[in-house]
Parts: C-alpha cells; structure tokens; sequence
C-alpha cells in the first residue's frame, strides 16, 4: 500500500490483540439475534447480516492467509459469493451465502489459519493484517445499519451516553453558531510519516482556501425540527433540482430515523426527539437543502479537513496529536455497540483546534465534496477499494460516528455514498463564507 514506511505498524502480539477483540466484537453485535433476523434480506439497502460475518472471513484469508503467505484460499468456491465489488447489495439475498453455523465455522477456521501464519511469520510490515482489521471494524458499522433499518434490538452492552457540559447553554450548540477559519494554505490527506491510511487519503498535499465560518457544532434536532415546522420539504426554493426529484418522488418529510410524531427509532425501539443531539440518517440532499435554507452550505473537503486540524494560536494548518487524542473515548462519543448519539458540546475536551466541537464520532457529516482522487492518488493495494467510486455520482462525508471504531474516526479518513442515501449515521455541518 502506500501507507509503506520503514517501521512495522504493529507487532505480531498487536495484529493478535486487535483481531481478538475486533472479532470479539463483531460476534457481540449479532450473538443475541436469531437465525431469522440474522439471515434475512432486511433491506436492498444492505446484506443479510449473515453474509457480512462469511464476507469478513473471506476478506482475511484473502488478504491476511492468500495475499500475505501466498497460501491457497479455504474456501475458493465462496470467493464470488462474497465479492463485495462483483456482487452488489442489491442482489446478495439471492446467492448461496453460509447461514449461521456454516459462517460461524468459516470465520472461527480462517482466523485459525491467520493466527498460525503470525506464529510462523509474524506480520512483515503489518499492513495487510491492519486492512484486516480496520475492514472487519467498517463492517461493524454497516451491520448496526442494518440494525436500525430493521428495527432490531440493540446489541447488550451499550455504554451510557454522557449529557452535554452544564456549562453549554444548548441554544448555542444547535449548529447554527459558527467558528471563523482563517483564510491561507492547509494540509490535507495522510502523511506517510502518520502510519496507516488508506489510498484515497493520499498522498497528503497543500490546498489553498478562502476564510470560512464553519458550525461549531452539528446540526442538532432542534434545528433541524424548525426546518421541517418551517416549511424544509415544502419550499422548493432550497432544494437541488436533483434533491427536489428524489424527495418528490419518495415522498420524504422528515429524517429517516424520526416518526410522524416527532419520536426517533434507536435500535428497536422509540425515543422522544431529544433536541439537543445531533440529527442523524439525513441525507445529502436533505443536508444541503437545510444549508440553503439558512444562507450557508455544505464544507468541501479541504474546509473540514482544515477546521479539524487547523492550529489557530501557531497559525498553521497541520496535523497534530488532537486527531488521535480526539479519538479516545473520553474525548469523542465512538466505539459504541448500542445506538445514540451524544448531546451537542458533551465533549469539550475533543473540540479541534479550531474550536469545532464534536468533528469526530456522533455523526458522520455530509460534505460538498463529490469523491475521487487526490493529486498524485495511486491506487493501492487494489482498485475496488477506492477508484471504481471516484466520480460525480458520490459525495464525501468525513468525522466518524457513534458507531465507528477509534482505528477509523480519524481526520483524514474518508467515507463515501450517494447523495440520496440515509442509512448511514449522518448528519451535516454549515459553512458560510467569511
């Protein structure tokens, strides 16, 4: 990959560690489902949750055994059954995936293979079993889609999402008060120096921008409330001709996740609207339709990049131990197995330099962006992962959610899905400009 540096990322012991309580994990979120609602087409949208579990085995033994030791596949008859490139979500209901105890065996059997491989070779420069990793971890997010899809009740053992500081009066942290980004030179993507990234976040180059006023917050459902009491997704004049069609034509109200009477499904279960937490499952267009609704609009990359990273007392815009800081757990509201998002400003510690509050974790956060590569991008180690997408048909959200693991929920991670999609944990961010 391109994230190749001199060092190894990680130890023998830490690809062990962190494959141990990555599958630990992963078998948490669906161990008190039944076969039923674990094998089932719950939406188009997504997998059966079933073939999640055989596609992750499928993706580390090609990978961690095939790719990295050369070894033959296991199972080479289920290599285009769980292609995920080749075999749209659309249409994996219809293909011979294991059910349950056949998935089961095939994970448990593979990360056999995986661990004796470590003992016999250890992990060369770890990058492969980090892709391992960081893979089986994304798809701990899509499955808890699912799970909100279909209702499903959450997984056991979700920690308590903390209440915003006292401190914070709410009705500035609703997402409409902004912060000023200097204009000048920033730095945006990964540097090799960093360790692991993936190839669409490389390489790390310079991007010049105009001042901006970015939210200091997210969109909270309060705000967003009075969008849809306003007349949101009545008044055609803030919508995109595209938004305008697609809401017209799914005849959509209000966010995906709220009911008629202004409750929010959280996993399997209604919860009044709680004003003060971040709007989450809207999206790109319901996002820029609310943006244009307050004479602002959506970041590009580069301003959010900018506004997470940007050191306002040095002056410069870099990359600093805040990326990393601000994914512990203490200090951004991530790594959960049961579904909420916490209130606005209930991280004060995590805030970006900046002085934007909660940028990682919550929600993932729409922006204008539509998704490709940056200058000098190489694709690396494989096209399916990034270039095939890169295009004008998808757009970029960038920051991580309730949801996503702390090895994700960094500043330079890129997410990326079609403007009409709401099953993502998303939300928005407003920028003027300055």
């Amino acid at each position: 990959m391109t994230s190749r540096t001199a060092a190894p990322l990680l130890t023998a012991q830490d690809a062990v560690d962190a494959l141990v309580e990555t599958r630990e994990r992963t078998l948490a979120l669906v161990g008190h489902l039944d076969d039923a609602a674990l094998e089932r087409v719950h939406t188009p949208l997504l997998s059966p949750l079933v073939w999640d579990l055989g596609h992750i085995a499928a993706f580390e033994d090609l990978w961690a055994v095939h790719r990295f030791a050369s070894m033959p596949l296991l199972r080479p008859d289920l290599a285009h059954v769980y292609d995920a490139f080749e075999t749209p979500r659309a249409g994996r209901g219809a293909l011979p995936y294991l059910r349950r105890s056949d998935a089961l065996d095939y994970l448990a059997a593979v990360r056999e293979r995986t661990c004796a491989l470590i003992e016999q070779r250890d992990v060369g420069d770890g990058l492969l079993h980090e892709l391992v990793i960081r893979h089986e971890q994304q798809h701990d997010e899509t499955m808890l889609q699912t799970f909100q899809l279909a209702h499903l009740p959450a997984p056991p053992g979700g920690r308590v999402v903390p209440g915003p500081p006292a401190a914070d009066a709410p009705d500035a942290l609703g997402g409409l008060e902004l912060v000023t980004v200097p204009a000048g030179p920033c730095t945006v993507g990964a540097d090799l120096a960093d360790g692991f990234a993936y190839d669409n976040e490389r390489p790390r180059h310079a991007v010049e921008l105009a001042a901006f006023a970015i939210g200091r917050a997210p969109v909270t459902n309060a705000s967003y409330l009075r969008f849809v009491e306003g007349g949101g997704y009545e008044r055609r004049e803030w919508w995109s001709d595209e938004g305008w069609a697609w809401k017209e034509e799914y005849d959509i109200e209000r966010p995906l996740a709220w009911t008629a009477d202004r409750r929010e499904w959280r996993l399997g279960e209604h919860a009044p609207l709680d004003g003060e937490k971040p709007v989450v499952h809207v999206s790109w267009f319901e996002a820029d339709a609310f943006a244009r609704a307050h004479d602002a609009r959506l970041p590009t990359e580069a301003e959010w990049e900018k506004a997470a990273t940007w050191d306002q007392r040095a002056g410069i815009a870099r990359l600093r131990p805040w990326g990393g800081r601000a994914t512990d757990t203490r200090h951004a509201n991530v790594d959960q197995l049961a579904y909420g998002t916490a209130s606005a400003g209930a991280h004060p510690a995590g805030a970006s330099p900046a002085g934007c509050l909660g940028m990682l974790g919550d929600v993932w956060e729409w922006t204008s962006s539509r998704f490709g590569g940056y200058p000098g991008f190489v694709p690396d180690p494989y096209r399916e992962y990034s270039e095939v997408f890169f295009g004008d048909e998808y757009r970029v959200l960038r920051g991580g959610s309730w949801a996503t693991r702390p090895r994700i929920a960094t500043a330079t991670f890129r997410n990326w899905d079609y403007p009409q999609r709401r099953q993502i944990f998303a939300g928005l961010r407003i920028v003027r400009d300055a």
